[in-house]
């Protein structure tokens, strides 16, 4: 790191690279030095866009770039343990998307690779790091609904999608769940930790993904969490926390709210909104500036979304799919 700030290297060039990029450019201790992709015409055309100063058509030049801090991973997930991994090998430090990787074992390998490194390494579940979410968590913790008895939270988007968009490619990790259902599957577990257990029906596409897969989660406390994801309906994209006191619900956009209510026993609802403070509710700055603190602190992983959650969730996403029965080309023995 420099005087000036936390440099980046951003490692892919599609949509969500884009609206990284364009939430980092606009942070002042943040300089994004570098982009990598396979195209270097599309490397070239994003650096042009971003005012970024170098750019790569291969990962392993970035990978190689000593002058960049961290690198955000933002392929398709089914590229994320030969993305983030390469940059961990050469010593970078890594944000990656999510799905953290197509499945658990993948994930272990890359957890092991940043603890073996000592670099740092995070999920970016920007659900985790947002001042909301982290304000409901605060409320669920200290009791304000006593003890949670189940969680529902949905994300659906109505497509259509065609076969050969990513969405319904199995050698992209394709499908509801880890596109969308990861979401819901994080809410739950950031409230609850991992379930005990775990039951999953789904509606599978001719080419072997889920269009729409429904999950029950179950804990020994009793708690359970319902979880739904779809990319054949548009769903109301909302959660919500109920309690032995009282409940929580939080509107469409769950994962990014605005606001959200909280309903105590023999009270009146009480209202949260997001701090205008803090930006625009689907802003991405938060994590980014998360992974920016805990590098200057010289952390290896971020307290809010640590890596042992991380690989928690990748096992009931797993669990999830050995019951709808979906496997993808890259696990085959």
């Amino acid at each position: 790191m420099t005087t000036d700030g936390v440099r980046w290297g951003i490692l892919a060039t599609g949509g969500i690279a884009a609206a990284f990029t364009a939430d980092l450019v606009d942070l002042p201790d943040a300089q994004v030095v570098a982009v990598a992709s396979r195209s270097e015409d599309s490397a070239k055309a994003f650096a042009e866009r971003f005012g970024i100063p170098r750019a790569y058509g291969d990962w392993s030049a970035l990978a190689m770039d000593d002058e960049v801090d961290v690198v955000y991973v933002a392929t398709p997930h089914a590229a994320h343990r030969a993305a983030a991994g390469l940059c961990l090998e050469a010593g970078r430090n890594v944000l990656c998307e999510k799905a953290f990787t197509l499945n658990a074992s993948e994930a272990e390998e890359l957890v092991a690779l940043a603890r073996e490194r000592g670099s740092f390494l995070m999920e970016a579940m920007w659900m985790y790091c947002n001042p909301l979410i982290r304000r409901l968590k605060a409320l669920v913790d200290d009791g304000a609904i006593g003890d949670v008895r189940s969680v529902q939270a949905d994300f659906g988007l109505s497509g259509p999608f065609p076969p050969a968009h990513r969405l319904r490619d199995p050698a992209q990790g394709g499908g509801a769940l880890l596109d969308l259902g990861v979401y819901p599957v994080s809410f739950a577990q950031l409230l609850l930790g991992e379930p005990a257990d775990v039951t999953a029906t789904a509606v599978l596409s001719d080419e072997g993904v889920d269009l729409q897969t429904g999950a029950l989660l179950s804990w020994q406390s009793g708690a359970l969490a319902s979880v739904h994801c779809s990319i054949v309906g548009g769903t109301a994209v909302q959660a919500s926390v109920t309690g032995s006191r009282g409940r929580i619900d939080v509107p469409y956009g769950f994962f990014h709210p605005d606001r959200f209510v909280l309903h105590r026993d023999g009270r009146d609802p009480e209202e949260f909104t997001l701090d205008p403070a803090d930006g625009p509710r689907a802003s991405l700055k938060h994590e980014a500036r998360e992974v920016m603190r805990a590098l200057r602190a010289g952390e290896t992983e971020s307290p809010l979304v640590p890596l042992d959650g991380t690989l928690a969730v990748m096992r009931t996403l797993d669990a999830i799919r050995d019951r709808i029965g979906v496997r993808y080309p890259a696990e085959a023995a």
